[in-house]
């Protein structure tokens, strides 16, 4: 009996915000495996705002999501299928299977696929704190933020999969943290669950003076390192509160996904205060990630990191969950759960 597989592809690029209608759901018969192929039932799928660059055609760090082909995710699954020595059935694998039930993968090559232990860690982590995201936030906070104990960090989208991991990890490096994020209740749960020393609801804050002075109540001796994965008004504020040779690490800017302009109303404070600027993709520094996975597996497998996750269910409310994580409407990492 065939097997189907269910997968969404993108059929259109597009305009200003995304929509429903630039995805669709095909179905699409498994093939049977060649020598060194392994076929994956894909478990769980992450959602992840990058996609959201990928979707256009236009020139940025990697190539444009192509149309009429599966999209770009992570997923972890398990082998049901293995013609390749060094999987077999029952391995449960980390992978970028796109949104899609089932991938086929040449094993032969080196890195598609990464066997995980799930004795610890579950597997859903793998693609948010033991995944991905925690060594985004890894990278950024060690590599260039590199905070010393009694210094303030700010993140921004701290609720989020990558932010969250950013204020557990210079919390354990002894910073004071200072999270920004959309809601009472995404706020409460930064401090109460993740640990933050506050967190500002960025909602309450409508204007910049307003934000800048809730900023300045939070973070009383300035700020010296910033994360960031929004821009706009939000990073004018934390501008105006850096301290003398502040660093900050440009991870995401999601005020602008879909095409707006991004101003920075303050760019002179760059110089006044000697500020170390940088932007990173993760994907170009594989060399960092067995000592970040080390230290998130092992902050995950003794409950010293904690993280929440937003589940859809089933591979056709992908459009929908990706659609809702650029509007926050996720606390923590989602995901798609396909089984």
């Amino acid at each position: 009996m065939t097997l189907i597989n269910r997968q969404i592809q993108l059929v259109s690029r597009p305009v200003g915000e995304p929509t429903v209608d630039n995805f669709k759901l095909v179905e699409v018969p498994v093939e049977a495996l060649a020598d060194g192929e392994v076929l994956v039932r894909n478990h769980y799928l992450s959602l992840d705002p990058y996609m959201r660059g990928r979707m256009n055609d236009s020139k940025s760090y990697a190539e444009p999501q192509p149309l009429n082909a599966v999209m770009i995710g992570g997923t972890v699954g398990e082998v049901v299928e293995s013609r390749n020595s060094h999987f077999k059935a029952g391995d449960k694998v980390v992978g970028m299977g796109g949104w899609q039930e089932y991938q086929r993968v040449d094993a032969n090559q080196r890195g598609v696929l990464q066997k995980v232990d799930t004795t610890h860690v579950p597997l859903s982590a793998y693609l948010g704190a033991v995944g991905m995201p925690g060594v985004t936030g890894w990278y950024g906070l060690v590599k260039i933020i590199n905070p010393k104990a009694g210094e303030t960090v700010v993140v921004s989208s701290a609720s989020g999969a990558v932010g969250g991991a950013v204020g557990q990890l210079a919390k354990a490096r002894g910073a004071r943290v200072v999270g920004i994020a959309g809601g009472p209740a995404k706020c409460e749960a930064v401090v109460k669950e993740l640990g933050f020393d506050a967190c500002i609801d960025y909602k309450a804050h409508p204007d910049l003076k307003s934000l800048s002075k809730a900023l300045k109540e939070a973070c009383p001796n300035g700020v010296d390192g910033y994360f960031e994965n929004v821009g706009g008004m939000i990073l004018d504020a934390v501008m105006l509160r850096a301290n003398a040779f502040s660093r900050i690490a440009f991870c995401g800017m999601i005020s602008g996904y879909n095409g707006e302009p991004i101003p920075m109303t303050y760019p002179s404070l760059i110089l006044v205060n000697r500020m170390k600027l940088e932007g990173f993709i993760v994907s170009e520094h594989m060399e960092v990630w067995p000592e970040a996975l080390k230290e998130l597996g092992t902050m995950v497998a003794t409950g010293k990191f904690k993280y929440r996750e937003t589940v859809a269910d089933g591979i056709a409310a992908a459009p929908e969950a990706f659609l809702g994580l650029l509007k926050g409407k996720n606390f923590g990492k989602q995901l798609v759960k396909l089984v």
